[in-house]
């Protein structure tokens, strides 16, 4: 039956006078129980059903391990991809919990591994850190995958439990005795689900390596069965150490400058050195997270590098004050830069965390880089002795004035400053040295990579 207001015009229908024939009932509204939302739409879960969501079942997994790690239990995780294209995860952390949930009725291992948003990352007693925040990873892991087998050492004896499709075949049990403590997850993903069952040693080997730099001391090694491959990542200068490898290929203009700060249960650790190419390469990471498409920590490093080095330009007459100010792609020319931010509860956008969007960050890293760098650049005395003549940069008449317009960027790139030498002039001086530790309202440290162990 039609409805109308006073003035005749139609509102609608009634609920009853719906036609059958459009084929939308009741009970087409489905309810997925369990794992089944994630077999039903994995991209949501993995990104993809592509060789990106593949890899990044084998990320969860490990991310798991380095929580552990960060928590301060562990220091070795191995992963093997094997020649049947199943891959196995093992650390020597404290082991998946192996007691009876008293509210789900079954082990917590389990509880863990069967249901999503299920894990110790939701309480702040568990870890105070962790990738891990929506509790679905390792449950994604085995809803994805053909079979998983766990196996944990734990209170001197072995866990058990196989998985199919998601589902368990059976209860975990006791299977023996052991001196060993840690947790063994091997998987094989599930060929319904991806399109190519093919894992990747070099991308699989980017990926841990970027977790040893971001987790100084912390080995992991991988293996390839299928190829007798093998290569472990440990690097004691953590970030500074990932700075000097990105820029192995290229002619590194001073030693690496490391920043870290804690404040408001925020670390920040932030390395960058210039080299003599022209284009930027920064890598930002929340919880060890790659976020790939930056975030508030990533934008508070650029606001505070452009900043303050248009800051102490103006004030050791390096730039006139009249001279146009350097943008950001200025002082990011020839930047190589790793942002590194670990907080209690990072808000990530989506599953994959491929941006962070906590907006305190931004103003922590802002300032915290601005009054480390600075004190830097005014404390340092070789950067302060070659100041006084770097003024010739803005004055240089090959910059301005000489030179078509077109032909030159809007003001001096700052990796000849970092150089030591204007690209257009002769002159040049030597690399930047020494260590500066800055008693700050942050706590932070300045160094030199050549002072680091």
């Amino acid at each position: 039956m039609a409805i109308k207001d006073h003035s005749g015009k139609g509102l609608g229908t009634e609920p009853s006078a719906r036609p059958e024939a459009e084929g939308y009932s009741p009970d087409q509204i489905k309810v997925l129980e369990g794992l089944d939302a994630v077999r039903k739409r994995p991209a949501m879960y993995v990104g993809s059903t592509g060789p990106d969501g593949l890899h990044h079942l084998v990320y969860e997994a490990v991310d798991n391990s380095v929580d552990e790690h960060m928590a301060g239990f562990g220091e070795t995780i191995e992963v093997t991809i094997h020649i049947d294209g199943s891959v196995t995860v093992v650390d020597n952390g404290r082991g998946i919990p192996t007691g009876m949930h008293s509210i789900q009725k079954k082990s917590a291992a389990e509880v863990a591994l069967t249901m999503l948003h299920a894990g110790g990352k939701f309480e702040e007693g568990a870890y105070k850190v962790s990738g891990g925040l929506h509790g679905v990873g390792i449950s994604v892991v085995n809803a994805l995958s053909e079979w998983l087998e766990m196996e944990i050492w734990q209170d001197s004896q072995v866990f058990e439990q196989r998985y199919e499709r998601g589902k368990p075949t059976a209860p975990l049990k006791v299977t023996g005795k052991t001196k060993k403590r840690g947790t063994k997850i091997t998987f094989k993903p599930d060929g319904e689900v991806f399109e190519s069952l093919e894992f990747s040693f070099d991308v699989l080997a980017q990926r841990l390596r970027e977790l040893a730099f971001l987790n100084k001391g912390l080995a992991i090694t991988l293996k390839d069965e299928r190829r007798e491959r093998e290569q472990v990542f440990r690097y004691k200068g953590g970030i500074v150490s990932f700075v000097e490898h990105l820029n192995e290929a290229k002619t590194p203009l001073h030693k690496p400058i490391l920043i870290e700060v804690e404040k408001s249960d925020v670390m920040l650790e932030v390395a960058l050195q210039y080299n003599d190419g022209y284009s930027e390469n920064l890598f930002a990471f929340a919880n060890n997270i790659n976020t790939r498409e930056g975030g508030t920590h990533l934008v508070g490093f650029k606001a505070a590098l452009t900043r303050t080095i248009n800051t102490y330009a103006y004030a050791n007459d390096l730039l006139k004050k009249d001279a146009e100010s350097l943008t950001g792609d200025d002082v990011r020319e020839g930047l190589t830069a790793v942002v590194s931010v670990k907080l209690r509860n990072p808000q990530f956008e989506g599953q994959t965390k491929a941006k962070l969007g906590n907006s305190e960050v931004k103003g922590i890293v802002e300032a915290a880089v601005n009054e480390a760098l600075g004190t830097y650049f005014e404390e340092n005395p070789p950067i302060a002795r070659r100041a006084r003549k770097t003024r010739r940069i803005a004055s240089c008449s090959s910059w301005r004035g000489t030179r078509p317009a077109a032909a030159l960027p809007a003001t001096p790139r700052l990796s000849s400053w970092m150089a030591g030498r204007c690209r257009f002039c002769s002159w040049s001086r030597s690399g930047i040295r020494g260590r500066v530790t800055i008693a700050t309202p942050f706590r932070a440290t300045v160094a030199s990579a050549s002072r680091l162990s």
